[in-house]
């Protein structure tokens, strides 16, 4: 056999041992799907016309028709002990969500009763939520999915919380609970939660969180939840040794493209943010 065969055989054996290669990684790879195939997390379900923190039902409708199925909402404890959408109780919210003239000042600043959270409009135009609501929401949407912010860390009232939650979407079809992603504030909250209803998903968000880096990781190996941080602590290291302990890593909140660039540079999964759908990220250059 001459040098030109031998070298042609060569190339040949490469290429079909290259190819190998490449069909078993395939069928290795899992496609992703659910709530991993988002990257975008409406935060407070979304902004709508230049406004935040609204919670509010037409802000969900809005950021879904941009493509985007993914939503935090903040769920708080009204005054008669109902869950209802609003992010905190203060008088700064209720001039933020336009409530100055629509509540008494006796009103503002204080936890409401259902009747008059669901009774005041935000902004003039913009319906409050509660867990009905939002569970409609959910099942007009079957592609859509919740991650809840529930502020609480006292065992007592996350019970009270989740326990609301978990019987209204029993009550409608068990499976919604499956769309409903959990956000814990510090690790025992995880077992409290668990004592309600066991969700599929879980995410660790380190806002409240006093744990180092390494207590983060250990506790990612120990349960398999993911991660959310403030881009405050997201630096390249952390999120490397996150990934490589299993964790899908987000970051809050975003709504620049230069710096959701940057964090996708450094293997950030998803980004919480205000205005960017998903529709819009995936034209944003660098982004993977």
């Amino acid at each position: 056999m001459d040098k030109k065969r031998i070298v042609a055989t060569v190339i040949v054996i490469g290429a079909l041992i290259t190819l190998l290669v490449i069909a078993f990684s395939n069928e290795d790879e899992q496609p992703v799907s659910g709530f991993e195939a988002h990257k975008v997390v409406a935060h407070a379900m979304g902004g709508i016309n230049g406004h935040t923190y609204t919670n509010a039902f037409e802000a969900f409708v809005a950021n879904y028709a941009q493509g985007t199925r993914v939503f935090e909402v903040d769920l708080l404890l009204s005054a008669d002990d109902q869950l209802v959408g609003r992010h905190e109780w203060s008088g700064n919210m209720s001039k933020l969500l336009g409530q100055l003239d629509v509540l008494p000042a006796n009103k503002q600043g204080v936890v409401l009763d259902y009747k008059e959270f669901m009774d005041s409009p935000i902004l003039n135009i913009y319906s409050p939520i509660d867990v009905e609501r939002l569970l409609d929401l959910m099942q007009h949407y079957p592609d859509a999915y919740i991650v809840t912010d529930t502020k609480e860390i006292k065992s007592e009232l996350i019970n009270k919380q989740f326990t609301l939650l978990v019987e209204a979407a029993q009550r409608r079809d068990p499976a919604i609970l499956d769309r409903i992603i959990p956000q814990i504030y510090n690790q025992t909250m995880l077992d409290d939660i668990n004592k309600v209803y066991s969700f599929p998903e879980v995410l660790y968000t380190l806002y409240q969180s006093k744990d180092t880096d390494e207590q983060v990781i250990e506790f990612v190996n120990k349960t398999g939840v993911d991660i959310t941080m403030p881009v405050s602590r997201a630096n390249k290291s952390f999120i490397k040794k996150l990934k490589k302990a299993g964790a899908r890593v987000y970051v809050h909140t975003v709504n620049e493209e230069d710096e959701i660039r940057e964090l996708s540079r450094m293997g950030v999964d998803g980004f919480y943010t205000d205005f960017v759908p998903e529709e819009d990220l995936i034209n944003i250059s660098g982004v993977r």
